[in-house]
């Protein structure tokens, strides 16, 4: 398992904690600080086991409210970013 820990910008949320499986290609898990505690943990529920593709292609852009972003698109660019960490890492 690779862990990767992102710092969101834009959104409620201070940190996202990333599980991708050893390929990256994968969802282990995810889990939020801070931001609206409900709502984050289902998407962590919803995102689990599903490839990263799907689930960048499915929320990246996503916005809230007024913000360019969310708390789902900063995780969808935590996923990218995850990936070519580990790729570097490998590499």
């Amino acid at each position: 398992m690779f862990h990767y820990d992102f710092v969101p910008r834009g959104v409620c949320s201070r940190v996202i904690h990333l599980d991708l499986s050893d390929d990256g290609q994968t969802i282990e898990g995810v889990s939020f600080e801070g931001g609206c505690e409900g709502n984050l943990k289902a998407v962590g529920k919803l995102v689990e086991g599903r490839p990263v593709a799907d689930v960048v292609e499915l929320l990246a852009g996503n916005t809230c409210g007024m913000r360019g972003t969310s708390c789902a698109d900063q995780m969808a660019i935590a996923l990218c970013e995850a990936q070519r960490e580990l790729a570097r890492a490998r590499g």
